[in-house]
């Protein structure tokens, strides 16, 4: 599944493992509230299951699947993953010049398995891409290590959601879990004035647009956030990327 032996024994992939293990303890706790908060949308067994093998998306499962219950138009549903998964476009860009030496079905897969956890700590442990065939091996073998655990157990415990849905109370409240485990994958990522500023937006125009119909609210406090912050970004000359050093 995750490419060729030759990763899988390489140190690098073992380091990835070990820096994701702990963070996949939240993981496995979100992908097990997913996986029953499908069910108990009205979702069949065979729906939940392929949405969670094909989209592996947290966020986009769980924005999307009251705009599908609800009967909302394909645009919407669409719409909304779209700006739930925008992050993923500003990844990719940087990404790039650490995958380009690949051939495309191997930037695909990564592309594809690649999630924010493993995405912060990849870029927090390889800073810049390099230009040397024993360092892209140490990149590509970390990036699959940290996305391997990843994968493996949000898979399982949604897995394990869908196949406990009906045998778990409602009142248990996991879908305010499924808000606390956002609301810590959050708080890891805003590192920056920037990104602190760009959470406070979203939250205050969700709040704002809240009487929007099929969670339009959602949709508008990402495109407003993204909106003032890149008009801040140029005006202001302020960068993601830079560490608040107080």
């Amino acid at each position: 599944m995750f490419l060729s032996p030759a990763i899988r024994r390489h140190p690098a992939f073992r380091e990835g493992w070990r820096d994701m293990a702990p963070i996949a303890i939240g993981i496995g706790a979100w992908g097990l509230m997913t996986g029953v908060a499908m069910l108990k949308a009205g979702m069949s067994v065979i729906e939940s299951m392929a949405m969670t093998l094909l989209v592996f998306a947290g966020s986009s499962q769980l924005a999307a699947i009251p705009l599908l219950i609800a009967g909302a138009p394909a645009w919407v549903v669409l719409a909304t993953g779209f700006c739930v998964n925008l992050r993923f476009v500003v990844f990719s860009l940087h990404l790039r010049p650490y995958l380009m030496h690949m051939p495309r079905w191997r930037r695909i897969l990564h592309g594809y398995l690649t999630a924010d956890m493993s995405y912060a700590l990849f870029t927090r442990r390889f800073p810049q891409p390099g230009d040397d065939p024993v360092q892209r091996a140490a990149e590509e073998a970390y990036l699959v290590g940290g996305y391997a655990i990843n994968w493996c157990v949000w898979m399982g415990m949604s897995l394990l959601g869908i196949a406990l849905a009906n045998f778990i109370p409602t009142q248990w409240g996991l879908g305010f879990a499924g808000v606390l485990s956002l609301v810590a994958v959050t708080c890891s990522m805003a590192t920056t004035p920037l990104r602190v500023l760009a959470v406070l937006i979203a939250a205050a125009t969700a709040v704002a647009a809240f009487a929007l119909p099929f969670k339009l609210n959602i949709v508008a406090a990402i495109g407003a956030a993204v909106l003032l912050c890149f008009l801040l970004e140029k005006q202001l000359g302020l960068n993601p990327d830079v560490e608040d050093e107080r």
